[in-house]
């Protein structure tokens, strides 16, 4: 994991290769034709559609990443930058969703490059822990747990869905971005979902169900078996830890380091009260506060509210204080 989690620093990325990417076919097109006249008020749009829909298609894409983008992928896999919607990532969960491609000849394929090519054992073993790891996990996780997961509240969250969550018109640049790409190609890799649209759904309070369901129809791979548990169990922790050790929530300042959202953003990230508090920020202390009792007795968790025993009464009023108003006026933040 030390060898995995960077990010790209100042100077950005670098040149990445693009992804394979595939122009419609003649059913595809029409498909497209069809969606589009009996789906027009729809989120998203069609216009960049250029995923695999065939066999031969998927094995393409399979074989562009193991020979162009495999070899990177371990250091930058969690990193996040504007203009670099696909990082690089593989592209394959669609292909493996749709059983164009197998997990057991996606897994061959790294595993023979990486002792053809000598690539880095951070980037090989990080993206076969993702298929034979957690994909096969999550769908024992699915079939064991269901259908009373669907239904996990842990927190008992109920807010409903901000109307940007379709839209992407925010004044959160982190939001902007993962959304807006989200749009454009139903995509976004599982640090953005994760810790960015998905830690802000647990620390703004929203709907599990609804943020489940937000999840199933925005993105390309989210077939229910794969979709439900990561949102339900990982993101959002409804269902109290059934399978992870601790809720996956940061500050905007992990989303600074991982990225470039916040540069040019109106909110800043190192603040958690005043007008340009970051609103994650805000939302991740008042989270600690209210659990702080809970957390302090998890050996995961019990550095992150270490850290409120030492606020004052003062602080902890104020970040509750800016954390209500600014729940309260989530479709304007």
């Amino acid at each position: 994991d030390a060898d995995n989690r960077k990010g790209f620093g100042a100077k950005g990325p670098g040149t990445v290769p693009p992804p394979a990417r595939f122009a419609p076919d003649r059913v595809t097109q029409d498909v497209i034709a069809l969606v589009q006249t009996r789906f027009a008020g729809h989120p998203g749009t069609l216009d960049h559609f250029a995923w695999p829909v065939t066999r031969e298609d998927a094995l393409v894409a399979l074989q562009h990443f193991i020979d162009q983008r495999l070899e990177n992928f371990g250091a930058w896999q969690d990193a996040m930058w504007t203009t670099l919607p696909f990082g690089w990532h593989a592209l394959v969960g669609s292909s493996l969703n749709l059983h164009l491609l197998s997990p057991r000849e996606v897994i061959q394929a790294a595993e023979q490059a990486y002792h053809a090519r000598g690539l880095p054992l951070a980037s090989v073993e990080g993206f076969i822990r993702q298929v034979l790891g957690w994909r096969e996990f999550i769908r024992g996780v699915y079939w064991l747990d269901m259908p009373h997961m669907a239904e996990a509240n842990h927190y008992g969250h109920t807010r409903d869905l901000p109307q940007w969550y379709w839209t992407g018109e925010t004044h959160m640049a982190c939001m902007q971005a993962t959304i807006g790409q989200t749009l454009q190609h139903g995509y976004a890799h599982h640090i953005q979902r994760l810790m960015v649209t998905g830690q802000f759904a647990v620390l703004a309070g929203l709907s599990p169900q609804q943020v489940s369901a937000w999840y199933r129809a925005m993105y390309v791979d989210a077939v229910e078996w794969v979709e439900t548990p990561n949102t339900l169990g990982m993101a959002l922790h409804a269902n109290g830890g059934r399978f992870t050790s601790k809720p996956y929530v940061a500050s905007g300042q992990y989303i600074s380091r991982m990225s470039n959202y916040c540069k040019g953003c109106r909110y800043q990230p190192e603040q958690r009260t005043g007008p340009s508090a970051c609103p994650m920020t805000t939302l991740y202390w008042d989270f600690l506060i209210r659990h702080e009792q809970d957390f302090a007795g998890n050996p995961r968790t019990a550095l992150m509210v270490k850290h409120v025993g030492k606020m004052s009464v003062d602080d902890k009023a104020q970040i509750s204080q800016q954390a209500d108003a600014t729940r309260a006026g989530l479709d304007q933040v």
